[in-house]
C-alpha cells in the first residue's frame, strides 16, 4: 500500500488541515493537539483568513467547509500516504466490504515517473468529448484534497468529499479492527472508487500513488495500463535500480489488458514487454504503433500532429508547453483509443479529439500565473526530480524567449537537490532560494549553499518566505527591463500549489 509517487507530501504536510505541534514537527512526531481543538482552530483560521491556503470556496458555507477540514484532519491521523508494504490485503478487504465499487466500470490505470497527471487529464478530456461520463483519481493535489477525485472533469465539492468519507467510514473501521489501521491513501483510494460507482461513471482514469504492483490502486484490474517515462525517483521507497523500479511499475499490466507504453530506455522497455508477454497483454508502443508526427510552437501552447491507433490526426492545438506534453498527448490518445476499441476501421472522430485537447488544463505544469503586463511573466512548474527539471528546462529553452529569467526554488530535503539545480542552471540567470510550508522542505540557507555551488554566489539570493522570494525575484527580473523578463517558481509540488494560491488560482 502506498501514497502519491509525485506527491512529495508526508504526514502533516498537507495544505488542507495540516496539524503540527509547537515545534513544527509533523503529526506523529511530537505531542498531538486534541482533535477538537485543532479542528476548531483550523476552521476559524480558514474563516478569518479569506486568502489563505484553506480559504472557503465560494460554493461552500463556513460550516460545510469546516466539516471538510475536519474529515481531512481525521484522515491525516492515519498512516502517512507514503507508507509502502508488499501487501494489498487491507485495501482488498476494504473494497470487498464496500461491494467492489472498482469493478463497476472499465479502468485506465497510469504509472510512471513523470507526466501521469497531465496524461490522465488528457485521457479524461478525450473520453468526455466522445460522450462517456468519467471519473479521475490523481495525486498529489496542489491546493485542496478534493482535486484528487474528479467526476465529469471537475473536482468533487468539499461537501461531496465529506459525504463519501462518512459513507465509507463504517467499513474502514471494520477493516481497521480486523486487519490493522488502513493508511490515508488506502482510504482515499476507496473513496475515489466509491464516488465513481455512485456517480455512476462509464470509465475511470486512475493514477497510482507510488510504484505499481503494491500500490493501493492496483486492486483494480485495468482494461488499459499506461506507463509514462520511467526514471529514478523516490529512492527511499523504490530503490535506485531503474530495472527494479520498472518491474514494480509493470505490475499494473494485467492479464488480457492493453499496455500503452511511452518511449523508454531499451532495458526498461524490455522489462515492460516481458511483463506484457507473461500476462498475455496487448502492447502499443510510442514510436511504433503511435506517436508524435509533427510539432510546432504556437501562441499559448503548441500545434501537433499525432499518429494514433486509428490513424493520423492533424492540426491539434494543445494549450500546454513542452515536447514532453506532446508525447503525453500521443500516449493519452492511444490509451483512449485502446479503451473504446478504436482502430483503423473504427477511428475516433478527429474533430472530437481536437476539441478535447484544445480544452485540456494541467495546473502547476509550466502554468502561467501572471501574463507579464507591466511586470515579469510568472510561470510555475511542479518539477521535483532531475527528470522533470530537464523537461522543464528544455521547454523553457525552445518555447520562450526570456532576456532575463529568475528562478524561485524550494525543494524537499530528501530529493536529488543538486541534480534538480544542475538541470535548471542553464536556463536561469539568477535564483532566489526559499522554503515552502512543508516540514520536509529543505532549509533555505542549506539550499542556498547548494545553489551557490551550482550557480555561483553572484547568482544566488536567499529569502526564507515564499511570497517575499517571489517579490524579490520579480524585482531582479525587472532590473533587465519590462520586456522579455520572467520568474519561474519550481522545485516541488508543494511549492507549485502554494504559488498558485499566492496568485489567486482556484483549485482545479
Amino acid at each position: 500500500m502506498s501514497g502519491p509517487e509525485d506527491d512529495e507530501y508526508r504526514d502533516g504536510d498537507y495544505q488542507d488541515a495540516a496539524f503540527a505541534d509547537e515545534t513544527g514537527r509533523p503529526e506523529g512526531q511530537g505531542e498531538i493537539p486534541s482533535p477538537e481543538d485543532a479542528v476548531i482552530s483550523h476552521v476559524l483560521d480558514a474563516i478569518r483568513g479569506g486568502d489563505g491556503l484553506d480559504a472557503i470556496p465560494a460554493t461552500s458555507t463556513a460550516i460545510s467547509f469546516g466539516e471538510f477540514l475536519a474529515a481531512d484532519a481525521e484522515l491525516d491521523r492515519r498512516w502517512p500516504e507514503t507508507v509502502m508494504e508488499p501487501s494489498l490485503e487491507k485495501i482488498t478487504a476494504l473494497v470487498d466490504a464496500l461491494g467492489d465499487p472498482h469493478r463497476g466500470y472499465p479502468v485506465v490505470h497510469l504509472t510512471g515517473t513523470n507526466g501521469k497527471t497531465s496524461t490522465a487529464r488528457m485521457i479524461d478530456a478525450i473520453l468526455t468529448e466522445i460522450g462517456l461520463r468519467t471519473g479521475r483519481y490523481t495525486s498529489p493535489h496542489l491546493q485542496r484534497a478534493t482535486e484528487r477525485i474528479n467526476v465529469d472533469n471537475r473536482p468533487i465539492t468539499p461537501e461531496r468529499y465529506v459525504e463519501i468519507y462518512r459513507d465509507v467510514l463504517p467499513f474502514v473501521e471494520l477493516v481497521d479492527a480486523k486487519h490493522g489501521a488502513l493508511s490515508k491513501f488506502e482510504v482515499l483510494t476507496a473513496m475515489g472508487f466509491a464516488a465513481f460507482a455512485d456517480a455512476p461513471v462509464e470509465a475511470a482514469i486512475i493514477e497510482v500513488g507510488l510504484g505499481g504492483t503494491w500500490d493501493a490502486t492496483n486492486v483494480a484490474d485495468a482494461t488499459v495500463a499506461v506507463i509514462t517515462p520511467i526514471g529514478v525517483d523516490h529512492v527511499e521507497y523504490l530503490g535506485s535500480d531503474i530495472l527494479g523500479i520498472a518491474r514494480e511499475k509493470a505490475g499494473i499490466i494485467k492479464p488480457g489488458s492493453v499496455a500503452v507504453l511511452a518511449a523508454q530506455d531499451k532495458e526498461v522497455a524490455q522489462v515492460l514487454l516481458d511483463r506484457a508477454i507473461a500476462v498475455d497483454a496487448q502492447v502499443a508502443r510510442e514510436g511504433v504503433e503511435f506517436g508524435v508526427r509533427d510539432r510546432e510552437i504556437a501562441v499559448g501552447g503548441q500545434r501537433i500532429s499525432l499518429q494514433g491507433l486509428g490513424g493520423v490526426v492533424d492540426d491539434i492545438f494543445l494549450p500546454l508547453h513542452g515536447e514532453h506534453q506532446a508525447s503525453n498527448a500521443a500516449l493519452a490518445l492511444a490509451a483512449a483509443e485502446a479503451l473504446v476499441g478504436a482502430g483503423p476501421r473504427q477511428p475516433l472522430d478527429p474533430d472530437a479529439i481536437r476539441a478535447a485537447f484544445a480544452r485540456v488544463q494541467s495546473p502547476g505544469r509550466l502554468e502561467r500565473l501572471a501574463a507579464g503586463e507591466g511586470g515579469p511573466t510568472v510561470l510555475v512548474d511542479a518539477a521535483h526530480n532531475p527528470h522533470g527539471a530537464r523537461a522543464l528546462a528544455a521547454a523553457i529553452t525552445t518555447e520562450f524567449r526570456f532576456t532575463q529569467l529568475v528562478g524561485v526554488i524550494s525543494v524537499m530535503q530528501d530529493k536529488d537537490v543538486r541534480g534538480i539545480l544542475q538541470e535548471l542552471e542553464p536556463v536561469l540567470n539568477e535564483v532566489v532560494v526559499t522554503a515552502n510550508s512543508s516540514a520536509r522542505a529543505m532549509d533555505a540557507d542549506e539550499l542556498g549553499a547548494l545553489a551557490t555551488e551550482v550557480f555561483g554566489g553572484a547568482r544566488v539570493s536567499v529569502e526564507p518566505q515564499l511570497a517575499l522570494a517571489v517579490e524579490q525575484a520579480s524585482e531582479l527580473a525587472e532590473e533587465a527591463g519590462l520586456s522579455g523578463v520572467g520568474v519561474l517558481i519550481t522545485g516541488s509540488v508543494v511549492t507549485a500549489g502554494e504559488a498558485r494560491t499566492l496568485f489567486g488560482k482556484e483549485p482545479a
